[in-house]
């Protein structure tokens, strides 16, 4: 059976559709959203399959938006629209399944069963092998410059069908659309649609292969690769020799000023730095990560916002980012960080906290009734004078009495009216 057979297999399609619907997803240049999707292809499917067998079929310019990098730059992104999403999820899913087998041992980004993980876990392994020279590998905007013919070339290489071969072209040159104006799509394989993780790394696994012919230690996680060598020499050479293969087999641009030969303590891979403890390296969150985290909670934290909304919202956006950050974070080594952190997380919190309860008679209420949940001990006239307290909400929510009564436990307790706020240092010891 050809290839694009198994592509329009119903299973597949239907299977793509739930893998599109999942991942929801803004709309593309014609406004259709994600729960438009089984109307349309109940309407629609037969004829789709049809265009695609004829080499017909004729996806959309891809809507160019734009998302905030950390250092201050913007990462283009270019979203499909929601058919031409399931067409591409229809390729990517059986294009998965044929080339995976082939793929480097080495390549852990957007495959399946593998993950960052996995990734910083071979780096450490090779650090604790003496590989301790980092070659830190970064190509410049690759998304944006892989070249068509190139990757087309290599598709070829495994896949003997015109028809398949076709339409993957035919979603390369489709055109990106910004500002209501279609520019043609001479490079690149737009971030944003299904397709284009499986495709960048079907192109870079002839770098793979190059290094593992050469016999270098390395990890690669999509565009992300840094290559492990025992001494400061033999990384410039490595340095040299890997950035021309690129430019010259691949036709990719090594960024000169990114790219770099470092000590695993200055290096930064997927968001880990490396330390070297007794016991051999260990990973770690890198220092502009950590400021993100904090960055992103004095966003959710602040004053004026934050008041202007209940507890409970405040809590549940709080439990979601600590959670996603430690859960991606775990395996590396925070136990300080976190008890830092969760200490000036906790300080923020109960500034809201007062500044809803807002006024003296309000305050001194619900600290004599807080008082009385934990058997504080307080007298009366000691919560009186701490409600009374002429200071701003800052100060305020430094006062021991405060301290003790809107305690980690109490914060941390479930209601009916809100889920309790992690403690992040618990929550990742647990």
């Amino acid at each position: 059976m050809e290839l694009i057979e198994w592509i329009l297999q119903d299973k597949n399609i239907d299977e793509a559709i739930r893998a599109v619907k999942r991942n929801k997803g803004a709309a593309g240049v014609d406004g259709m959203t994600v729960d438009e999707l089984d109307a349309y292809f109940a309407l629609h499917r037969n004829e789709i399959k049809l265009q695609i067998r004829a080499g017909e079929y004729k996806p959309s310019p891809v809507r160019r938006v734009y998302i905030p990098k950390a250092n201050g730059k913007k990462r283009p992104l270019g979203i499909p629209t929601v058919v031409d999403r399931v067409v591409q999820q229809m390729v990517a899913q059986i294009l998965s399944l044929g080339y995976d087998k082939y793929f480097s041992e080495n390549s852990y980004g957007f495959r399946p069963n593998r993950d960052a993980h996995q990734a910083i876990g071979k780096a450490l392994e090779y650090l604790n092998e003496g590989c301790e020279w980092v070659i830190d590998l970064d190509i410049e905007k690759y998304f944006d410059t892989v070249n068509h013919d190139k990757l087309i070339s290599i598709l070829r290489e495994r896949i003997n069908d015109a028809k398949t071969l076709r339409l993957i072209r035919q979603f390369l040159r489709a055109g990106v659309m910004e500002d209501g104006l279609t520019s043609p799509s001479e490079e690149g394989v737009p971030q944003g649609g299904p397709l284009s993780p499986v495709l960048s790394n079907v192109y870079l696994d002839k770098l793979d292969k190059e290094l593992e012919s050469r016999g270098l230690c390395y990890v690669r996680y999509a565009d992300d690769c840094n290559i492990f060598v025992k001494s400061e020499m033999a990384a410039n050479r490595v340095m040299k020799s890997v950035t021309s293969w690129l430019e010259r087999k691949l036709r990719l641009k090594v960024s000169a000023t990114k790219t770099k030969v470092v000590r695993p303590t200055k290096s930064t891979f997927l968001g880990f730095t490396f330390w070297k403890s007794k016991a051999g390296w260990k990973c770690r969150p890198a220092d502009d990560r950590k400021k993100r985290l904090y960055d992103k909670t004095r966003a959710i934290l602040c004053r004026r916002k934050a008041a202007a909304r209940t507890i409970k919202s405040t809590f549940m956006q709080l439990n979601w980012l600590i959670r996603g950050w430690i859960n991606y974070y775990r395996i590396g080594s925070m136990k300080g960080f976190l008890d830092e952190y969760g200490q000036w997380l906790r300080h923020k919190v109960r500034v809201v906290i007062l500044k809803q309860w807002k006024k003296p008679k309000a305050i001194f209420k619900n600290l004599i009734k807080l008082n009385r949940i934990i058997n504080g001990g307080f007298e009366s006239e000691r919560l009186l004078m701490v409600a009374n307290a002429r200071q701003g909400w800052y100060r305020m929510a430094t006062i021991r009495d405060i301290n003790l009564l809107l305690n980690p436990e109490i914060l941390g307790r479930k209601t009916k009216d809100r889920p309790g706020l992690i403690d992040p240092l618990s929550y990742y010891l647990s």
